[in-house]
């Protein structure tokens, strides 16, 4: 599916009037360049000022408009944080922050990848967290977001997006993808294809998989997790992408603690390093985040040797990372 939030967000503005969408200096790397064309009474354009951008949209959402911000994630946390605590998360602002380009899925290196987001937004108070994992998903977290009564941060995955699920994303659900019994493999964003890539081949040499797939990192269903993990016979492997630091591993390790469940658990995601620039493909190799590494992970955690090469993983990824229109994926 290409550009599916272009889309979604023109069709959803549209019939709400109080909706604003704001940019800085990205419009169309954000897919919304088409709707400050056909929608400009919509439309701000706060240019490379995101200190100056989330101030204004806090006060927007003191005058009872709900403002969509559009920039890259790492944009939308890093420099104007304390305008994000200040002005959004502290007064409960329902303003939207849809992040572009999450962790390695941009080449423009540690300046453009967001890769501790998750982190940072799970610890501020008032924050919901969330993150699309496929077009439908894509498609569907714009209506969801705007449903809290507060302030969302999401991590958008934009250009050419492949379709996995059939059902829109709903807050606070997460999906299990397969039942099995050895492992409890969880996932989210783009890790999610690559998971679903590995575990037929898993299947094939004898590993049975349980699958989760994480839309909503905050409020995160610590008790739905555990109970996952206590019914397989190995532990648990997380594959994110993200630093393992404060991400969908930290989340994972902090309920099994804190639910006193004895089960070995494996992360899988940037080790404590930045990335550097690359495809994703290469990115996710070379930092241990796809398919493969995933089977390795497994392997780890059952202490199995499973054989399995890259030959042997299905070809879910069939679609172009980035859409052509940007070849410099920026």
């Amino acid at each position: 599916m290409n550009r599916p939030y272009a889309r979604a967000f023109e069709s959803y503005a549209v019939q709400h009037p109080e909706v604003l969408c704001l940019s800085a200096d990205l419009t169309s790397s954000c897919e919304v360049d088409g709707f400050r064309d056909r929608h400009p009474e919509q439309f701000l354009s706060l240019g490379m000022a995101e200190q100056n951008m989330l101030s204004f949209a806090g006060g927007l959402g003191l005058a009872g408009f709900r403002p969509f911000l559009h920039s890259f994630g790492v944009f939308l946390y890093r420099r104007p944080y304390d305008q994000l605590m200040a002005s959004i998360a502290y007064p409960r602002r329902k303003v939207r922050l849809m992040g572009f380009l999450p962790g390695v899925t941009t080449p423009g290196g540690m300046t453009h990848q967001a890769i501790e987001d998750i982190s940072v937004m799970r610890a501020i108070p008032n924050m919901t967290v969330l993150e699309a994992g496929d077009a439908t998903e894509v498609e569907s977290i714009v209506a969801e977001a705007d449903n809290v009564d507060g302030p969302v941060y999401c991590r958008i995955l934009r250009g050419s997006v492949p379709r996995l699920f059939e059902t829109p994303l709903k807050i606070g659900r997460m999906r299990v993808l397969a039942e099995g019994s050895d492992v409890l493999v969880v996932t989210a964003g783009i890790t999610t294809e690559e998971a679903l890539r590995a575990r037929g081949a898993l299947g094939r040499a004898g590993v049975s998989v349980r699958h989760l797939h994480l839309s909503t990192h905050k409020p995160f269903d610590a008790r739905q997790v555990v109970e996952h993990a206590a019914s397989v016979r190995h532990g648990v492997v997380t594959l994110e992408n993200h630093l393992v630091t404060g991400g969908i591993g930290s989340m994972v390790a902090e309920a099994l603690a804190e639910a006193g469940l004895s089960k070995r658990l494996v992360r899988l995601g940037l080790q404590d390093t930045y990335a550097h620039g690359g495809s994703r493909p290469y990115l996710m190799r070379h930092y241990g985040l796809d398919a493969l590494a995933l089977v390795r992970g497994v392997e780890r955690l059952t202490g199995q040797e499973t054989g399995i090469t890259e030959e042997d993983l299905d070809a879910v990824r069939v679609e172009a990372v980035h859409s052509v229109v940007k070849a410099e994926a920026l």
